[in-house]
């Protein structure tokens, strides 16, 4: 049966287990990482750079497994890496899906081929809830991270997608943009709100379930009624916006209007703030060249990276950015975070969507 969680003691249940869920991978971490810093260098937030440059330039290469799919501004942060430290990455590149399933049967086979692995925050709680991870010994520059998106002893930020509204501007008036996740629920928009869909994972699941917490089951039932069209061809959905089929298209990716440019087409950030989906990285278990692995992922957090991250239209993960952003960037940098997916209440999400949204 389909869980509902319009009442508020429902949302402060998940409100908590959400708090708990990085509790539980620090409570993970203490107890099998002493099985795995003995293989790697000795590290502190205080420790010489020069000492882990040095271990991962012995070992020359490293594999990265990620499910960010071939954006160019994660080639450019692969390459500056490759670049300052002639070390090279093999790069296995495929949705979050398989890359779960490629993990279980490497792992499982004792066939370990990945040093670190980038996905969002949900799937890399899942593996290491399934032992697919080891503890990093230190990563210098997690020092660098906001407060608000704090590293674990496994776990480590790496940038955040945020989500918005797609409109297009011939056919949408200023004055009459929807400037909140609410103003969707106006008469004027029936049948006209192209949107991604709700019931499987991805953006649309993201929105569903912050919104959900957000304004409860009583939001979503209204936007149902709404008729909004679904689909799950994003790049050709945007277009369809682009093109006048429809005025209005959510979840927006904030980072996908860079292949928007020159279009009719506006990213609007609604009051309430933005759903969004955080991407972490890990070093996998028994992972051969874990020196690397730790430099690759110490790199990351770098201004180098992360000012790549935000002129392509991401959220940066660091604190404070020694850097320029470009002016059109700079809307979604300080943007307010409206909320994510919870690992522990996903399926139960999907079943409620698929409830509403029939």
């Amino acid at each position: 049966m389909p869980v509902s969680r319009s009442s508020a003691s429902g949302r402060g249940c998940i409100a908590q287990r959400r708090g708990e869920m990085f509790r539980v991978a620090l409570h993970f971490t203490t107890t099998v990482i002493a099985c795995f810093v003995a293989a790697s260098v000795a590290w502190s937030l205080e420790a010489d750079d020069a000492a882990l440059v040095a271990a991962a330039k012995g070992e020359g290469k490293l594999t990265l497994y990620t499910s960010f799919l071939g954006a160019p501004f994660h080639m450019s942060a692969i390459k500056s890496f490759e670049k300052k430290y002639g070390i090279a990455v093999e790069l296995l590149d495929v949705r979050a899906s398989e890359l779960r399933e490629r993990l279980r049967t490497e792992q499982a086979a004792g066939r370990f081929i990945g040093d670190v692995v980038q996905t969002g925050a949900a799937t890399m709680v899942r593996s290491l809830r399934d032992g697919e991870l080891q503890p990093h010994g230190g990563i210098p520059n997690a020092r660098r991270l906001s407060p608000r998106q704090p590293a674990t002893d496994v776990i480590v930020p790496s940038y955040i997608l945020a989500y918005g509204i797609l409109v297009n501007t011939m056919q949408v008036k200023p004055a009459d943009e929807p400037q909140s996740w609410k103003d969707l629920l106006d008469q004027r928009w029936k049948g006209k709100i192209q949107s991604d869909d709700m019931r499987a994972l991805g953006g649309g699941q993201v929105m569903f379930s912050v919104l959900e917490d957000a304004f409860g089951r009583d939001y979503h039932e209204k936007l149902a009624a709404q008729q909004p069209i679904f689909s799950r061809d994003v790049g050709n959905d945007e277009r369809r916006v682009a093109r006048g089929e429809y005025p209005l298209r959510v979840p927006q990716l904030f980072s996908n209007m860079a292949m928007l440019k020159g279009l009719p087409v506006k990213f609007v950030l609604p009051q309430e703030g933005v759903p969004y989906i955080r991407f972490d990285m890990a070093l996998l278990r028994n992972a051969p060249h874990r020196n690397a692995a730790r430099l690759f992922i110490n790199h990351y957090l770098s201004d180098e990276v992360q000012l790549i991250y935000a002129n392509a239209g991401l959220i940066p993960v660091v604190d404070k950015l020694d850097g320029p952003v470009k002016e059109e960037m700079k809307t979604m940098t300080n943007a307010k975070l409206l909320g994510t997916t919870d690992v522990d209440t996903q399926d139960a999400m999907m079943a409620l969507a698929k409830d509403i949204y029939k």
